[in-house]
């Protein structure tokens, strides 16, 4: 281990556990597969022995972190499964297909959709993608493009809310940080840190002309929307979409009628919803794992109701359980490679090699890339937002010579926008595998379509941050 300034890593060796996986998963084009090759190869280079990998799975794993979003990804998993058995989704689908409307009129719902559930970014996702899926196919919108569109109206909308989790987060991390003294002094700085965060704002803008076909698709993107539309294959033969047969074969119950959309789609969404505002005003906190289970519990008394059998139910909810399998197997692996990263020091490498280019004409635009580094190498944004913004802040602060001036603000967001932008490109990343199996896509493939349209927003964004550091210094 190498130790620079109090601060430990492992140097270059850090970085060579995600980079394996990534390079892996790229290639291969099979994720879990490169995970845990890169688990096994990290726990060696680590010095864990033959031990290491399962020692570091049962450090990784056996956490609240890990336990809440794998009961989370288990109890959307029973609902999905629900609301297909029901029929509830064929319903929904049905509703809007009366209305005939056309791929652009679809691809705006879908992103205002994505707009609306913008309390959590774990549920909005799975939502959007798993309630959409059936009414995008029937426009043959390639299962890519709706990943897209899922992915990129939840975090980067959750960031640029101030009355979400991650503006909760973020405003923590800033107390006591120069004149940021109280909460409300957090939450105020935040808030106005909120204009300067380019990449989310412009991501959010970008999906919506593309979902729209102002803005033409480009890249794989394009070809996965012609093989869609001339070919009518909504996903790659030889892909493998990230829910299972399990899940996604599920018919309807009653084959001659659909049950009541109202009683098992709308209340158990508004049961969802409630909870988790509600919790969020009232607690300081969304219990959305809570809410989901609230809603399984709902929709299952609903269905036994209605003249489901028991043993159907339990049933249904098995098949949720394992159609969602694959979903929680990279979890699973990604939470242990980011747990080695943390152990070897990666963010502390790649800062301990960056840190000597700050100044405060590009503290805001070094900011924003050593983020999305962060982020891209461990796949989470909130631990780059918990690393990045006690060391770049307080920079920004001091050049400001102790006051919240633009610089600052500009730093903020751009630790925020940086996070999501490396979330966004990595295939390590939960938020993006939740896309995945919202959308029931190949994980690689959604990744592979959607860096373009994320480095596009991300040099547009570093490029007006380069601009802001120097006219603001």
């Amino acid at each position: 281990m190498i130790t620079l300034d109090g601060v430990t890593t492992l140097g270059f060796i850090s970085v060579l556990p995600p980079l394996i996986a990534i390079v892996l998963a790229f290639w291969t084009r099979d994720t879990i597969l490169s995970l845990g090759i890169a688990c096994v190869v990290g726990g060696l280079l680590a010095g864990g022995g033959l031990l290491g990998f399962p020692n570091l799975m049962k450090e990784a794993l056996g956490n609240e972190s890990f336990s809440w979003i794998f009961l989370l990804e288990i109890f959307i998993g029973i609902l999905i499964a629900f609301f297909q058995r029901t029929g509830a989704i064929q319903s929904f689908a049905e509703t809007i297909g009366k209305r005939n409307a056309s791929r652009k009129k679809i691809g705006a719902t879908t992103w205002f959709m994505g707009l609306f559930v913008f309390f959590s970014d774990y549920f909005s996702p799975v939502f959007v993608g798993s309630t959409m899926r059936k009414v995008t196919d029937k426009v043959k919108m390639s299962r890519e493009k709706l990943a897209y569109i899922c992915d990129s109206t939840s975090a980067p909308v959750s960031v640029i809310v101030p009355i979400t989790g991650w503006a909760v987060f973020i405003s923590g991390l800033l107390i006591g940080l120069g004149p940021i003294q109280t909460e409300s002094d957090a939450i105020a700085v935040f808030t106005k840190s909120i204009p300067f965060n380019f990449y989310a704002v412009l991501s959010v803008l970008l999906v919506g002309l593309i979902a729209t076909g102002v803005v033409k698709d480009f890249g794989p993107m394009k070809k996965a929307e012609e093989r869609a539309q001339k070919e009518g294959k909504l996903i790659r033969d030889g892909s493998t979409p990230l829910v299972s047969k399990e899940l996604t074969s599920i018919q309807p119950y009653f084959k001659d009628r659909l049950l009541s959309i109202v009683w098992n789609f709308f209340l158990p969404v508004l049961l969802i919803i409630t909870i988790a505002v509600g919790t969020y005003i009232g607690l300081g906190s969304a219990k959305t794992m809570e809410a989901f289970l609230a809603a399984v519990i709902f929709l299952g008394i609903v269905m036994r109701m209605q003249g489901i059998p028991v043993k159907d139910i339990m049933n249904t909810a098995m098949n949720g359980i394992k159609g969602i399998m694959p979903a929680i197997m990279i979890l699973v692996f990604a939470y242990t490679i980011n747990a080695l990263s943390e152990q070897m020091g990666t963010a502390n490498y790649l800062i301990q090699v960056t840190e000597s280019w700050l100044n405060p004409g590009l503290l805001p635009a070094i900011t924003f890339l050593l983020a999305g580094l962060i982020a891209f190498s461990t796949g989470t944004s909130w631990g780059t937002f918990g690393i990045m913004i006690p060391i770049a802040v307080p920079i920004a602060i001091g050049f400001a010579g102790g006051d919240i001036n633009t610089v600052v603000l500009a730093t903020i967001a751009a630790v925020a926008g940086g996070g999501v932008f490396g979330d966004h490109c990595s295939p390590l990343s939960d938020t993006t595998i939740l896309a995945s199996t919202g959308a029931a896509v190949d994980h690689i493939d959604h990744v592979r379509t959607q860096i373009p349209y994320s480095i596009l927003v991300g040099c547009i964004g570093l490029s007006i941050y380069l601009v802001l550091g120097l006219v603001g210094s």
